[in-house]
């Protein structure tokens, strides 16, 4: 799934779960998709909720620390893995000294 600005948070944290292999995978398409994800997260996620009149009640999600490092993570996976050497792809084996 692609992730867009009419994505809803739903979306974005399936994206999250959906692309979080890409390093065992060694995908580049699913590194993007995992750092969209990571972006579209630290921009949708509150740090804090009140609840109450006086603040007695709240709720702490997830450090955004925890998304700064996902993010720094696939962009050092992204540096050394670029485009074109994920390891599979056609191999060309050299058959000029073959006798058939």
């Amino acid at each position: 799934m692609t992730l867009d600005s009419s994505s809803l948070l739903a979306d974005v944290q399936a994206s999250y779960r959906d692309n979080a292999a890409y390093e065992e995978l060694a995908s580049q398409a699913m590194a993007l998709a995992f750092r969209t994800a990571c972006l579209r997260l630290i921009e949708m996620l509150p740090q804090r909720v009140v609840k109450g009149q006086r603040g007695e009640e709240e709720l702490e999600l997830p450090p955004l620390e925890i998304y700064l490092k996902m993010l720094e993570r696939v962009d050092k996976w992204l540096a050394a893995n670029p485009a074109g050497t994920s390891g599979a792809g056609a191999r060309y084996v050299d058959f000029s000294g073959f006798r058939g």
